[in-house]
């Protein structure tokens, strides 16, 4: 009885795949396997899987080998499809990375006669503000030049302003800043007292822009922004895109 279980490791070790003619040996051995009556080393169990199909009697090896195929065909149909998604979502955001942030050049402050006050203002009409010194300006939607954002795609956007203005001592605060799209008037923030010689106020808003839609800020005719003027600040982002399918 010893012979038979080394008869069958043997046999066990032979390379799977169909063989067209075996020798005695391999017959002996497989008829040996065959007649095997000890414990199995597994529940399934058929010698020929030896002979013409994988090394070894169990032909459990079988549900493995099938396991690992589905699940490679699996990773291999998520991987096709995660790249899929990748490449959508760099097609979708390409292009449309845009933010901005811009503040007033002090330098652009004058003094306003009879006064020792440096300020933006007073005009007689609505005046755009140069917000002209930029620290980020993707997309290049913002320009400088004019203080005006221009959407390049269409979507919601984001915008903050803040305003600040400082006035000697028995000064007048008085400035009125609002938002424009697209020469309309969003919202403003204003201020108009004595007894305050500093204030700043911020707004943010959330705007739905087509491309080429326009958004820029306005003083008021007559109002002037003081002192320190770098402390007044625009910026802006889009939010999401609008895309179309």
């Amino acid at each position: 009885m010893v012979v038979l279980p080394v008869l069958f490791l043997l046999g066990s070790l032979f390379l799977c795949g169909h063989v067209e003619a075996q020798s005695t040996a391999t017959e002996i051995l497989k008829q040996a396997a065959l007649q095997w009556r000890g414990p199995l080393t597994c529940d399934k169990w058929d010698c020929n899987c030896t002979f013409y199909r994988q090394r070894s009697c169990c032909c459990a090896a079988n549900d493995m080998y099938q396991i690992e195929e589905d699940t490679f065909v699996r990773i291999k149909t998520l991987w096709h499809g995660i790249s899929t998604l990748n490449s959508r979502i760099q097609t979708l955001t390409a292009g449309v990375k845009v933010a901005f942030k811009a503040t007033m050049d002090p330098n652009i402050a004058i003094v306003i006669p009879g006064s020792t006050e440096r300020c933006f203002g007073p005009f007689n009409t609505n005046v755009p503000i140069p917000y002209s010194s930029i620290t980020l300006n993707h997309g290049n939607g913002y320009n400088p030049s004019l203080g005006v954002f221009t959407a390049t795609s269409p979507g919601v956007y984001v915008f903050s302003f803040s305003v600040y203005s400082f006035v000697g001592k028995d000064e007048r605060l008085y400035h009125k800043v609002q938002l424009m799209k697209n020469g309309k008037t969003t919202l403003s923030v204003w201020e108009d007292n004595r007894e305050d010689g500093e204030d700043s106020a911020s707004q943010v808003v959330v705007l739905e822009m087509q491309r080429g839609d326009q958004v820029y800020l306005e003083l008021m005719s007559g109002r002037k922004l003081c002192q320190y003027l770098q402390y007044n600040i625009f910026t802006g982002y889009i939010l999401y895109p609008y895309i179309d399918e």
